[in-house]
């Protein structure tokens, strides 16, 4: 292969960095701090779309970043999962985390089917609220074969969606009859992103904080054994031509020796100092974000403005039901 044949792969990647990069610093902001760099990456992607078209020349790298690099992502995402402290919750931790993802995916696909809503989205939305927002989405793209622009315009709104909870959250908790550590609890088993649960769990101090994100850690953990469940759902369902073709989300093997090896070699065998760690859990949100913008590439307003508003309404309903649900289970 010749140097120029890789151009417009690196181009567009290249092109994929530079406004991951712009989200992230537009992120800083006052208003956009709250909504953090992915959804801003996002919409600035579907807005270059809208006002300068696709950029087809280098639509290989652009390509690369929302397939490859995505997948990559949700790998090095396996190492904020520290298996010990799920272990140590136990069987309750779990068993709730299993109520909310069968809770979330149930009610909105029976919206979907109620008010005659996108079915394809609805399901990308339902199976982020109840594990991890747009991780979660971006895991099981492939399993569902699901469109890119679903995948992109989903990410969007539960990132989005899962903020304005975050911040409600916030402003509502000293107004709960409830300790640091329960109210810690009902942020990490209902909120939509790890971000959003640690927006939501910081004014609770390290206690509440602390309880937020293993509660929330719990849901991560059941990505997999979710997944791996979709795959067999799927093959039973399909055709004989679509069973072949659903191939194992190998990525997903990364993703679980990621967290064994954050939770049983780094700490034990060696460390790995805090900084080295810090500077992984940055450039995973910034592949994350680069995948996005790929994603975030392929969406047309025109399809959003007529496909998007009906479950992202709908998202909201769940979301509240969930909110009020998982409260009463605390």
């Amino acid at each position: 292969m010749n140097h120029t044949s890789y151009q417009p792969l690196l181009k567009g990647i290249g092109f994929t960095a530079i406004v991951a990069a712009v989200g992230f610093l537009l992120a800083m902001l006052p208003l956009l701090n709250q909504v953090g760099p992915l959804a801003t990456a996002i919409l600035l992607a579907v807005l270059y779309r809208h006002f300068f078209g696709y950029p087809e020349s280098i639509r290989t790298g652009i390509h690369f970043s929302a397939k490859k690099l995505l997948r990559l992502a949700i790998i090095l995402f396996g190492l904020k999962l520290n298996i010990n402290v799920i272990l140590q919750e136990g069987f309750p931790l779990l068993l709730k985390g299993t109520v909310v993802i069968v809770f979330a995916i149930g009610l909105m696909l029976f919206l979907a089917k109620l008010f005659n809503a996108d079915r394809s989205m609805m399901a990308l939305l339902g199976i982020g609220t109840g594990i991890c927002g747009a991780s979660a989405i971006a895991a099981v793209t492939p399993i569902l074969k699901a469109k890119e622009e679903d995948t992109a315009i989903s990410a969007g709104v539960i990132s989005v969606v899962g903020t304005l909870f975050a911040i409600v959250y916030t402003l509502i908790r000293p107004l709960l009859p409830v300790d640091a550590e329960a109210y810690g609890m009902w942020a990490g088993i209902s909120l939509h992103e790890v971000a959003n649960v640690a927006l939501a769990g910081e004014p609770a101090g390290d206690e509440g904080l602390g309880m937020a994100l293993v509660a929330k850690l719990s849901r991560v953990f059941l990505l997999v054994p979710f997944s791996l469940l979709l795959i067999w759902f799927m093959k039973k369902k399909g055709t004989e031509e679509s069973r072949s073709s659903i191939v194992f989300p190998w990525f997903l093997v990364g993703f679980i020796l990621m967290s064994l090896f954050g939770s049983f070699v780094n700490g034990s065998v060696f460390t790995m100092p805090s900084e080295a760690m810090n500077a992984i859990s940055t450039l995973t949100s910034f592949i994350l974000t680069m995948a996005m913008v790929g994603l975030g590439l392929s969406v047309s307003l025109h399809d959003v403005r007529h496909r998007a508003l009906k479950p992202m309404l709908l998202l909201i309903v769940t979301s509240i039901l969930l909110s009020v649900l998982t409260y009463w289970i605390i």
